[in-house]
């Protein structure tokens, strides 16, 4: 008998639960398919909006990795709100989840100070463009050509294949010298030779190695000047604008050439030396 009383019991709690589960179902179930139906057009929005973001990006000449980044950060934080927004839709209380993003997002933003201001040096190298890759720089981490600009770092290659990587933060907030953005450069060479020279005949060497020399450009003239007269030497200067490729090719056969012409018409180039006057004293040794 309590068998049986027992089982009826259960069959009564069973028609209960799924009473329950009916009028739930019954409730929520437009909420559920409305939120549905929303995230699967959310989806497909936001899709579309960064294929859109990518064409402007690409139309306007972004470079490549601020590209990705942008493309990246368009699609995580527009599926976040459509996350947020979906469970709201079906009654999920959303306020403390987004309290708890904001202090989570406070304290990673603190602990990761140094990196932030690299990541945010690195947005700005790549939206001003002081310089690009296969530009040859230098700034307060070295001088070299730029292999590669990343989010948080800058990679650069020494004229002797070094590799430095520079912290984008400190780059971004230096002085920079770019060597590539002008398409000649103007080759400064200071040549000294001796007071009893004659200073005539070192010119018109001068003006005669420059002259043959077809990586020199006549347009601009190339300018021979006096620019000093040294302790020990007449300082004679030779101003002469090349393409930037050809800067120390130029730089470096017009200084050899100088210094064998003028060896072979007997010019000299003073170093510098001292005269040393040793003074015999008379000593009384009686």
């Amino acid at each position: 008998m309590e068998e049986d009383i027992q089982q009826i019991q259960e069959v009564v709690n069973m028609e209960k639960y799924a009473d329950t589960a009916v009028e739930m179902v019954m409730s929520y179930a437009p909420q559920l398919a409305l939120a549905l139906v929303t995230l699967l057009i959310g989806l497909w929005v936001i899709s579309a909006a960064i294929k859109g973001a990518n064409k402007a990006f690409a139309h306007a000449g972004m470079e490549p990795t601020l590209q990705k980044f942008f493309q990246s950060l368009m699609n995580v934080g527009l599926k976040a709100l459509l996350i947020i927004s979906v469970a709201s839709m079906v009654g999920i209380e959303t306020t403390s989840f987004i309290a708890v993003l904001g202090a989570a997002g406070l304290a990673i933003g603190l602990a990761l100070q140094g990196s932030l201001a690299n990541f945010a040096g690195g947005v700005l190298i790549l939206i001003l463009r002081p310089f690009k890759v296969g530009d040859f720089i230098d700034s307060s981490g070295g001088m070299g050509t730029v292999r590669e600009i990343g989010i948080f770092h800058t990679v650069m290659t020494t004229g002797d294949n070094k590799t430095i990587i520079i912290p984008n933060g400190p780059l971004s907030n230096s002085a920079i010298t770019n060597f590539s953005t002008q398409a000649t450069r103007r080759v400064d060479i200071v040549f000294g030779i001796g007071y009893d020279d004659d200073l005539r005949k070192a010119k018109q060497i001068l003006a005669g190695l420059i002259d043959v020399d077809e990586r020199i450009h006549k347009d601009p003239a190339p300018m021979i000047v006096i620019s000093a007269l040294g302790e020990s030497s007449v300082d004679i200067t030779t101003r002469s604008w090349v393409d930037a490729a050809n800067y120390w090719p130029v730089f470096f056969a017009l200084t050899e050439n100088t210094k064998l012409a003028f060896d072979a018409a007997g010019i000299s180039i003073p170093y510098p030396q001292s005269d040393v006057h040793i003074y015999q004293a008379n000593v009384d040794t009686s």
